[in-house]
């Protein structure tokens, strides 16, 4: 078959994963739900499950589904294609993926420096203490002082959740050195963003969000070199994180479109910017679209477009927020984001709950601030409903409100 460029991403988000489908006479993946695999030549299948528990893959039989899944690797396949990837390893959730990353990259040395904001699950699982590092949290300019002899791996998150911080990647890999950068690049998709072009080592992906992109799949995936990929399946075989395969199918679902999506949602979501930057309920928005918000100049060199994610703060904080959010009858109050529908979460009350509260006031996560995931509903309805909800916010406040404002 004809391969397209990899610059194509629309093509290849519609065909990687299924280059052998013609060969195979299906128009559909194949779901394997098999929970163990026959292993007819017990000496084959020794050499099979000696390659598997090396981070390899199935040399015959897969063994039993914890260690391999055909529906998996294919999704796996089609995600490294689309990230530039030589491999990716696909888990129960990006949480699991998350985790698998840490624990891999504690093998050359239990010190992480991380970036925030992140995704507040992935704060809170750094300070647990659940698992063998430690952690130095550092600016941008802080991380070439903060790695050590015993850095196992920095993690950063652009866009960042929820306030949609931008990064520079490459600035970040020369600051590591030698040490391993993952870049949770759920926001951005490998649609207006791929890491691993600008130098990092792994790429990390929420693949409930806009790769699954229909709210009904969880999944994390982790797009890497082999190399890496090979430690990653060593972690996932311990610890049972596989992904399901009716989830990998779901995943493989939802990709073709992705493109689309990831598209039609930006064009939506830069036209609410600049109503909501003119409202006078709204003290900030918060979009790398918007002016003032991209210093680095990173739209265009690293990433091809704002996205779809924007992030406001209302006057009158908590209170206003969750009138707002009362109010809707057409945007959900939900957390997730990617989905084919509008989604809208209070940060502070809900993923970033378990922050520290002088964290979330330092990161800038306000009470007053709202995360929204734009979907594919027409600009003028989203409008309509966001008009509502903050004209309720205004009821809570005394007095007249302020004055329309521009912010970053």
């Amino acid at each position: 078959m004809i391969r397209p460029a990899q610059s194509d991403l629309q093509t290849l988000a519609v065909h990687a994963g299924r280059e052998d489908f013609l060969a195979l006479g299906i128009h559909a993946p194949l779901i394997d739900l098999s929970s163990t695999y026959p292993v007819p030549d017990p000496e084959a299948g020794t050499a099979s499950y000696d390659a598997m528990a090396a981070g390899g893959t199935p040399q015959g039989s897969a063994i039993y589904a914890r260690l391999h899944n055909p529906t998996v690797a294919r999704a796996e396949q089609a995600i490294a294609t689309l990230e530039g990837a030589e491999a990716c390893v696909a888990f129960a959730s990006g949480m699991a993926a998350t985790t698998a990353v840490l624990l891999a990259a504690a093998m050359d040395g239990r010190h992480v420096v991380a970036v925030r904001p992140l995704y507040g699950g992935t704060d809170h699982l750094l300070e647990s203490g659940l698992l063998p590092i430690e952690v130095t949290f550092a600016e941008p300019h802080e991380v070439a002082d903060a790695i050590r002899p015993d850095t196992g791996l920095v993690l950063i998150e652009t866009p960042a959740n929820p306030t949609l911080t931008l990064l520079d990647i490459e600035a970040i890999v020369r600051a590591a050195g030698k040490v391993p950068v993952v870049v949770d690049s759920t926001f951005a998709t490998p649609v207006l963003q791929r890491p691993l072009a600008h130098g990092a080592t792994m790429v990390l992906h929420s693949a409930t969000k806009f790769l699954g992109g229909h709210g009904d799949v969880v999944a994390g995936v982790v797009a890497t070199s082999e190399a890496w990929a090979r430690r990653l399946r060593q972690v996932r075989i311990l610890t049972g994180g596989i992904l399901h395969p009716l989830a990998a199918f779901l995943l493989l679902r939802g990709l073709p479109t992705l493109p689309m999506r990831v598209q039609l949602a930006q064009k939506t979501a830069q036209d609410l910017v600049a109503r909501l930057a003119a409202h006078p309920m709204v003290s900030a928005v918060h979009f790398p679209g918007h002016a003032g918000s991209d210093p680095m100049g990173l739209i265009g060199r690293q990433m091809a477009g704002p996205g779809t994610l924007i992030a406001f703060e209302v006057h009158g904080g908590v209170t206003a927020a969750n009138a707002l959010m009362r109010a809707l009858t057409l945007i959900t109050p939900a957390v997730s984001l990617g989905s084919t529908d509008s989604l809208i979460q209070h940060p502070a009350g809900l993923t970033h709950r378990l922050l520290d509260p002088a964290v979330r006031e330092a990161e800038g996560i306000t009470d007053g601030l709202l995360r929204l995931s734009v979907g594919l509903e027409s600009a003028d309805a989203l409008w309509s409903d966001l008009s509502a909800g903050l004209d309720a916010a205004a009821e809570t406040i005394d007095g007249a409100i302020m004055s329309p404002l521009q912010h970053s």
